[in-house]
């Protein structure tokens, strides 16, 4: 089994909502990272990035949300096209796990038509409620494919190789992926559970966390998680994304 690191576009946001005590004028660069794990019986996308298109005209798509989470990816920067540049199309995806469903993580899921997705069921819930677009969630992004919707923990394939892990907090069904590789070990792909691993070392809560306790007892179980020897990569942590294998350069 084979695990990419994938360019999922790039956004400049304000500092404040990670880091507390700055000034409001202050800004943060954010990488996106999404992830291609080969496994023998599929291959996994886990999370898909933002939509190419916003990449040149954001507020065509986010609305007003662009002025707050601002695209700063180049307009090649997408899963779709990182994909490619490894010899993949997106008709070879069999799976795509969402951890969570805010745009910048589930933009390009319409493009994997042969795939089955995979959400957590609070997730689903909470981006179909009436008031969805206040909480940050666009159904353009995501309602294409059929949904398979998880409720607890759930070994993808039956042999402890991907198993999702709920983390919620940041959104009600936000999930992890413990990814378990014969080489290079064991990693949980956090997402936004942890955005920047300043906030799991410092225990700072982020500022966009839809519940405090829940994320609490998340930051909790990744702890313990990452004390079994696993190795945490965070969502959007641009010190951790340079220092990653990316692309062709693979863990294994």
């Amino acid at each position: 089994m084979k695990m990419h690191v994938l360019a999922g576009g790039r956004l400049r946001v304000r500092k404040g909502i990670y880091i507390p005590n700055v000034d409001r004028s202050e800004t943060i660069e954010l990488p996106i990272s999404a992830f291609l794990i080969r496994h023998p019986q599929g291959n996994v996308l886990f999370d898909s990035g933002y939509h190419p298109s916003v990449a040149e005209n954001a507020g065509v798509r986010w609305g007003g949300m662009a002025k707050s989470m601002t695209p700063i990816g180049l307009p090649d920067e997408n899963v779709v096209d990182s994909l490619r540049c490894i010899g993949f199309n997106p008709e070879d995806i069999d799976v795509v796990v969402c951890s969570h469903l805010h745009p910048d993580h589930c933009g390009c899921t319409g493009f994997f038509t042969k795939a089955t997705m995979v959400c957590h069921a609070k997730e689903v819930a909470a981006a179909r409620a009436p008031d969805s677009a206040k909480m940050g969630y666009f159904r353009d992004d995501w309602d294409q494919i059929p949904i398979q919707e998880i409720d607890g923990q759930h070994d993808l394939f039956g042999d402890e190789r991907i198993v999702l892990v709920p983390v919620p907090g940041h959104t009600p069904g936000t999930i992890a992926a413990l990814v378990n590789l014969d080489r290079s070990g064991q990693f949980l792909l956090a997402s936004d559970a942890v955005s920047l691993r300043f906030s799991l070392d410092e225990n700072v809560m982020p500022r966009n966390t839809w519940n405090v306790d829940q994320a609490w007892a998340s930051f909790a179980e990744i702890k313990r998680i990452e004390n079994g020897g696993a190795t945490v990569i965070c969502g959007h942590d641009d010190v951790q994304w340079q220092s990653l294998k990316k692309g062709l350069d693979t863990y294994e």
